[in-house]
């Protein structure tokens, strides 16, 4: 998850674009809980999150791709909570292990 602000494209919401990776766990008028996991070396498609808060929930090693081609690699360890400004990734699982994480996105 980068720390950079990336720009946010309508219509990607991964939950729709992406099923096999991301569950509503809770929604309400503030936030929205998505539970997410990859399986080794598995890829996302391109989709978006309002600002959010992750909480990795095993040692993560990912890369994310952002519209413009630009990459990042970052590896982030069990327990680990971020912050992540609004934008547009395509993650990929770089591991192999599963990637677990909680993201509460936020509505206001």
């Amino acid at each position: 998850m980068s720390t950079a602000p990336k720009p946010q494209a309508a219509g990607q919401d991964p939950v729709k674009v992406d099923p096999k990776h991301y569950k509503v766990e809770l929604e309400n008028e503030q936030v929205r809980v998505l539970r997410v996991n990859y399986g080794a070396h598995e890829k996302s498609e391109m989709h978006s999150h309002p600002d959010s808060v992750a909480i990795f929930q095993n040692d993560t090693h990912c890369r994310f791709t952002f519209p413009d081609g630009i990459t990042e690699e970052h590896r982030f360890r069990a327990g680990e909570t971020l912050f992540t400004p609004a934008g547009s990734h395509l993650p990929e699982n770089l591991s192999s292990q599963p990637i677990d994480l909680i993201l509460v996105e936020l509505k206001r």
